[in-house]
């Protein structure tokens, strides 16, 4: 016995009981009113509750069989409920979809319009019979499955846009389908990479001796020192410089005596001195060729220097490069002229710009990166090598294409699709080409125009009912005219 009924008895018993003694006492109208109490609860009970009534003009065959209390319980064949009920038929013309959405005329939104009641229902063409459980199965001739269900009939005038997907409002609004309209604009789409401040190559001097010298004096200049062009570094003596400053002056082989002081390194001003002055001095002057910082120092008074030894190393800091690695899949979208954005990491909102000078021509094969070569302006210095910095490179250019929201795109890698909004609960695929991605946008050079409306959110949804949809037609019209002629001549099974 279930628990309702023992429920029922029992409260039954009660009121039989307590009628008794009140009717025993002075015949009081309390049996009446228990009796409606009694009535009243038999008719809440689950198995007095009346089963929903199937839609008025539903006709077809019973495709399934649903618990009779609306409860989300279907069975193939007749079943009853615990309690002994029949399920409800389902028929073919009824909503098979489970939308409980209705329109004004109070039937289903995605019923036929003949299965309103009081609709007379006008004879129509069947096109194929579909599956009932929507497998990609089709039939010429009405048929059964292998649980006994009966296949769905699909008429003329249903589907008569191919591969447009109607969805009811009440599914669009349950499934928070969204639409927005493709638009025309600029995309701006950022490359970031991290990055190195580091010194231009072509603002480095070096001071080295071509020949054998002895260092008399060095200034007072130290590493780090900020130097001037012209300003005196050192002092040296050397013997074969100055037999080639005396062949100078004898005028014994003229030109021949100053190409070989101008190869031995001498500077042009000193060469011009011995010659204004006729005297060869015993000690030598060398000068900063550069305005800059001096990075390396590597002699003291009194040393001697060989030929080829670097004494001094100059670097002019009014001007800086940053390397940046690039990911080998944002190399397409950077060129040499682009904009970039600096910022160093030793400076907390600070934003230092430039533009991209030279992309390296080889790609790093351990981090499969590409160096690119940003040129800034660093007139205080304040940019020291060996900084780091993040850099943002600003590709693309200002001419506005047509764009739709990442989110619209759905990519499969061989396929990109976009659902049209076609309004009234319509959409329909759209295969399109995209390019340039940039600030949650995704350019569309082929498929939509600017201002079609595309789904935004729970496109993936209609984009399955779709897939299924164009399965169906796609094996509906695959069978020839001798192949349906043959099947309908057999019998259902």
């Amino acid at each position: 016995m279930s628990r309702s009924a023992w429920l029922a008895g029992t409260l039954a018993a009660l009121a039989a009981g307590g009628t008794g003694y009140w009717a025993g006492r002075a015949g009081s109208p309390v049996p009446a009113l228990v009796e409606r109490a009694r009535l009243e609860f038999t008719d809440w009970l689950p198995a007095r509750r009346s089963a929903p009534a199937a839609p008025a003009g539903a006709t077809g065959p019973v495709a399934y069989y649903q618990d009779p209390d609306g409860k989300p319980i279907y069975a193939p064949t007749p079943t009853k409920t615990a309690d002994g009920r029949d399920f409800r038929a389902v028929q073919a013309d009824e909503d098979l979809r489970f939308d409980a959405d209705t329109s004004e005329t109070g039937r289903p939104a995605e019923m036929p319009p003949h299965a309103a009641a009081g609709a007379p229902a006008s004879p129509r063409r069947t096109r194929y019979y579909r599956n009932p459980m929507g497998l990609p199965d089709t039939s010429p001739v009405p048929k059964k499955d292998s649980m006994g269900m009966d296949y769905l009939p699909v008429y003329e005038g249903e589907d008569s846009d191919t591969g447009v997907v109607t969805v009811s409002p009440g599914k669009i609004q349950r499934t928070g389908v969204r639409s927005e309209a493709a638009e025309r604009r600029a995309l701006s789409v950022p490359v970031r990479a991290p990055g190195s401040i580091e010194e231009d190559e072509r603002r480095i001097s070096v001071i080295a001796m071509r020949t054998d010298s002895f260092i008399e004096t060095v200034e007072n200049v130290a590493t780090g020192d900020h130097v001037h062009k012209g300003q005196p570094l050192l002092r040296l003596f050397s013997p074969e410089i100055n037999a080639a400053a005396a062949q100078y002056l004898t005028g014994i082989g003229y030109e021949g005596a100053r190409r070989r002081l101008e190869n031995l390194g001498m500077p042009a001003e000193v060469i011009d001195e011995i010659e204004r002055t006729r005297k060869v001095p015993a000690t030598l002057t060398w000068s900063s060729p550069r305005d800059g910082v001096v990075v390396e120092r590597n002699i003291s008074d009194g040393m001697r220097a060989k030929s080829g030894d670097v004494l001094f190393r100059i670097v002019d800091h009014s001007r800086v490069w940053v390397l940046a690695d690039v990911t080998e899949r944002d190399l397409a979208a950077v060129a040499e002229g682009q904009r970039a954005t600096v910022r160093p990491r030793s400076f907390p909102g600070r934003v230092f710009t430039g533009t991209v000078a030279r992309i390296y021509p080889h790609l790093a094969m351990g981090t499969r990166t590409a160096r690119l070569r940003i040129e800034l302006p660093n007139p205080n210095g304040e940019l020291r090598p060996a900084m780091y910095a993040d850099v943002e490179i600003a590709t693309g250019n200002d001419t506005p294409v047509v764009t739709v929201p990442e989110d619209a795109v759905l990519d499969t890698g061989a396929r990109q699709v976009v659902l049209r909004d076609r309004g009234e609960g319509r959409f329909e695929p759209r295969a399109v080409k995209v390019g340039r991605r940039g600030g949650g946008y995704v350019e569309i050079s082929e498929g939509v125009t600017a201002g079609d409306r595309v789904v935004t959110s729970a496109n993936f949804l209609i984009d399955a009912e779709s897939n299924l949809k164009a399965a169906l037609e796609g094996m509906a019209t695959a069978a020839s005219p001798a192949e349906t002629s043959a099947l309908a001549e057999e019998k259902p099974r």
